[in-house]
C-alpha cells in the first residue's frame, strides 16, 4: 500500500503522488519497487525520438539530457498511450552527478522508479534503470530493484576519463554483488576491462551503442 495520501481535497498534485498510489515501498529511502521484467529489447530508441516515431518495435529509453524527457514528470498522462505503442520502456534516466546535494540525487532516483511503477501499471513492459553517483548513492541506486532480474546501465559520457571510470567500476560492482541481475542491457560502450569479470559470472551483457556513437560512425563513412 502506498505510504502517501495522493488525494488532498483542495490540494494540486505537483508531486505526482498518483503514479504510487499502489507502490509498495523498498529501503529507509522509500522508493518505489519495480517488477522484474523478462523481455530484451531489439532496439532502443530515445524518448525525445519516440514521441514522433513511427517504428514501435523497439524499447523507449531516457539516456539524454534530462530538459528531453522532463515533460514526461510534468505530464505523465500525456504521453501514456504513445509509450504503450512501444515493445517497452528503460526507467528515466534522470541524472545523479555526484556534485549534486544527495537530496535531489535522492528526488531524482525516486522519480525513475515512480514512473516505472506507473507505466507498469498501466501494461508497459518496463526494465529498470539503475543510476548511481559517488559511494553514497550505491545503495540508493539499487533501492526499488528487485535481485536476480534484468537491469539497465548507462556508461555513455561515464567512463570518459579514469576518476568516472573509477566511480562507474565500482559503482557497477556494487550494484552486481547486491542485485545478482541474470541481464545487463549496457547503453554505451562495454569493455572488457569493466564488463569481463560479469561475463565471466555468466551475466549476459546486452550492449547498444549510444546514439552519438552512430551518428559518429556515419560521419566516419560517409
Amino acid at each position: 500500500m502506498s505510504l502517501f495520501n495522493y488525494q488532498r481535497n483542495g490540494c494540486k498534485d505537483v508531486f505526482n503522488a498518483f503514479l504510487v498510489k499502489n507502490a509498495k515501498y523498498d529501503s529507509k529511502f522509500d522508493i518505489p519497487l519495480i517488477n522484474s521484467e523478462y523481455v530484451l529489447p531489439k532496439k532502443l530508441i530515445a524518448f525525445s525520438k519516440a514521441v514522433s516515431a513511427t517504428d514501435y518495435d523497439c524499447f523507449v529509453h531516457f539516456y539524454e539530457d534530462d530538459v528531453s524527457f522532463e515533460r514526461l514528470w510534468r505530464q505523465p498522462k500525456k504521453y501514456l498511450q504513445k509509450l504503450k505503442k512501444y515493445q517497452g520502456v528503460i526507467t528515466p534516466d534522470f541524472s545523479v552527478y555526484r556534485d549534486m546535494p544527495f537530496a535531489m540525487q535522492q528526488w531524482n532516483i525516486y522519480r525513475s522508479r515512480a514512473l516505472g511503477v506507473w507505466l507498469q501499471e498501466n501494461n508497459v513492459p518496463t526494465i529498470v534503470n539503475i543510476r548511481w553517483g559517488d559511494e553514497r548513492t550505491y545503495r540508493l541506486s539499487c533501492a526499488g530493484v528487485e535481485p536476480n532480474g534484468i537491469i539497465a546501465v548507462g556508461s555513455h559520457g561515464c567512463i570518459k576519463n579514469n576518476r568516472d571510470r573509477s566511480y562507474f567500476s565500482s559503482g557497477l560492482s556494487y550494484v552486481v554483488n547486491s542485485l545478482n541481475p541474470k541481464t545487463v542491457i549496457v547503453y554505451g560502450s562495454a569493455p572488457d576491462a569493466i564488463f569481463r569479470t560479469y561475463k565471466r559470472q555468466g551475466i549476459q551483457i546486452v550492449q547498444f551503442d549510444s546514439d552519438f556513437a552512430i551518428s559518429h560512425q556515419k560521419t566516419v563513412n560517409f
